[in-house]
């Protein structure tokens, strides 16, 4: 915890920040203390007019006002420069209130002055000084003795230095209290972040158990029923044919139920954007409308689809396009600088050929690069190639420096007994 002080680093808020209440109260001394130098002087040379003293009364004025004006340019904290600074300009007003009392008057400016510099001790010491020297010159200009002259002095300079560490140490109270209320919200965003870890650890634990059990009470113990199914009517196939052959009719019921369930994990394994239903092609349009309202106007994506499928594209063709338009796109949105892309789905044939186009800076090749595919580095394209090569599809890129990319993964819908060799682009 800070302790207070009375350095001017505390009083101004400068080690934190800006206080606007202790640089409008800084502005006002500053202000009230040339409005009294000014009047001290004034009334000064209105009631002494002409005498030997005049010219180092205004000349001491004009000393005492530029050493004030040198206050701000030293600094703020107290540093062995700023407290002779300080000494110095005391001794001036000093000097000057002995030739003339009326200058007792800047001695408030003052207090807030040495408030602002010193410790509290010295400074509390150095308002004790200001205001006995200020009863005594009050004292030479009365007639005689009045008691006003003795009392209101220190209670002026009691109201004044009980304001100013009033509202130094609720400055510091003020800080003090943003500092912890900022440690709490950072201990609340790091806990919160923490938890939504543990609770995707935890969820991701959840969901393997809870996969790893279905799999064992169905597929596992399915497979397990077939193998014995099929070792019995093995060995019963000479002897009992019949047998054998209710044991292979029982084996391949087994195996259509697996088969569906089979199937059913792999529909709850894919995309949502699959999952939801609608096929590919609202998948690709859900795509597009969500990648530009998430660019908020920076990026438009906008999907065309040609042509009609035969029949049902197979559920691994599906997931496996929607992947790799998702993966172009966030690498459009992170390294293009584009502001427009397409998402055009072509059905041929025999193949479907899935484009994703867009207007930024284009790739640019590195020395030596037969291919524009082998110019492009990161993670997303290896994903995109391995994704297309593993369904026997051709990967195209083309792109040149501030022309855009265009890339093409043609999947075939024939079987294929290899892998197609990535085209040049």
């Amino acid at each position: 915890m800070r302790k207070q002080r009375g350095g001017a680093a505390e009083a101004d808020g400068t080690a934190t920040g800006p206080d606007p209440d202790a640089r409008w109260l800084a502005l006002l001394m500053h202000a009230a203390f040339f409005l009294l130098l000014g009047a001290s002087l004034t009334r000064f040379l209105m009631r002494h007019p002409g005498e030997a003293r005049t010219p180092w009364i205004i000349a001491l004025s004009i000393t005492l006002a530029v050493l004030y004006l040198l206050g701000p340019v030293l600094g703020s904290r107290p540093t062995p420069r700023r407290l002779t600074w300080l000494g110095v300009l005391v001794a001036v007003w000093m000097v000057l209130v002995v030739l003339a009392p009326s200058f007792a008057w800047c001695a408030v400016p003052l207090f807030y002055t040495g408030l602002r510099i010193l410790p509290p001790r010295a400074a509390l010491a150095l308002v004790a000084l200001l205001t006995a020297f200020v009863v005594a010159a009050q004292l030479r200009l009365a007639t005689g003795f009045d008691p006003n002259l003795v009392l209101a002095p220190p209670a002026v300079a009691a109201v004044a230095t009980a304001v100013f560490v009033h509202m130094q140490r609720q400055a510091v109270r003020q800080r003090e209290l943003a500092a912890r209320q900022r440690e709490l919200i950072d201990d609340l965003l790091r806990t919160r972040r923490e938890l939504a870890a543990t609770e995707r650890r935890e969820g991701t634990l959840a969901e393997r158990q809870r996969l790893s059990m279905e799999i064992h009470d169905t597929l596992a113990q399915g497979l397990s029923s077939q193998q014995m199914l099929l070792q019995a009517a093995d060995r019963t196939w000479s002897a009992d044919p019949d047998a054998a052959r209710r044991h292979v009719r029982t084996a391949t019921g087994i195996a259509e139920r697996n088969l569906a369930e089979a199937r059913r994990f792999v529909h709850d394994l894919a995309p949502a954007d699959l999952a939801e239903g609608g096929g590919l092609e609202a998948a690709l349009h859900a795509l597009a409308a969500r990648e530009t309202a998430q660019a908020a106007g920076a990026l438009t994506v906008r999907c065309h689809v040609e042509g009609t499928p035969h029949a049902p594209l197979p559920d691994r063709v599906q997931s496996a396009l929607l992947r790799i338009a998702q993966g172009a796109l966030a690498n459009v949105r992170e390294h293009a600088d584009a502001t427009a892309a397409g998402l055009t789905l072509t059905h041929l044939d025999d193949r479907v050929v899935l484009d994703i186009g867009d207007n930024g800076r284009g790739l640019t090749p590195e020395p030596g690069a037969p291919r524009a595919t082998d110019a492009v580095r990161g993670h997303g394209l290896p994903a995109i190639r391995a994704r297309v090569h593993q369904l026997g599809g051709t990967l195209t890129i083309e792109s040149a420096p501030g022309e855009g990319t265009v890339l093409s993964a043609e999947i075939p819908l024939a079987p294929t007994a290899h892998t197609t060799p990535e085209a040049p682009a």
